[in-house]
């Protein structure tokens, strides 16, 4: 059984692009928080297709909190005379855990714990660490 089931914010807006054939593709990674004393957190690059790809890229953008039901996917390439290895979740269900209004609240809210600053004096309102 290959199954990925992954709870995160998105690392910046998705990447959308067409295939030749006219398919959506949405490549875009996750910020996963880890547990326990090895704390850090893991960016897995996450790419869906079709209809779900439509909607990561209409409703999505940096920072956004989700879900994502996949399966890991490897593979390889030569890139200047080296092999490069890849591993992507390929998403085939995506929830979104958050209302529009709670990702811009929850945006205001770590901009003023990280810089002390009270969110109505930024400039932006993008001002996630990731």
């Amino acid at each position: 059984m290959n199954k990925a089931i992954l709870v995160g914010r998105l690392t910046r807006d998705p990447e959308m692009r067409d295939t030749q054939g006219g398919t959506k593709v949405a490549r875009f990674a996750l910020a996963i928080d880890r547990r326990g004393k090895d704390a850090g957190a893991d960016y897995p690059s996450c790419v869906a297709f079709g209809k779900t790809a439509e909607l990561v890229g209409q409703y999505l953008r940096k920072g956004s909190r989700v879900g994502v039901v996949g399966r890991i996917q490897t593979g390889s390439y030569e890139r200047d005379g080296h092999k490069v290895y890849t591993t992507d979740i390929v998403v085939d269900e995506v929830e979104f855990l958050e209302t529009r209004a709670e990702a811009q609240r929850g945006r205001a809210e770590d901009v003023e714990a990280a810089f002390g600053v009270p969110p109505e004096m930024t400039e932006d309102d993008d001002g996630l660490p990731f």
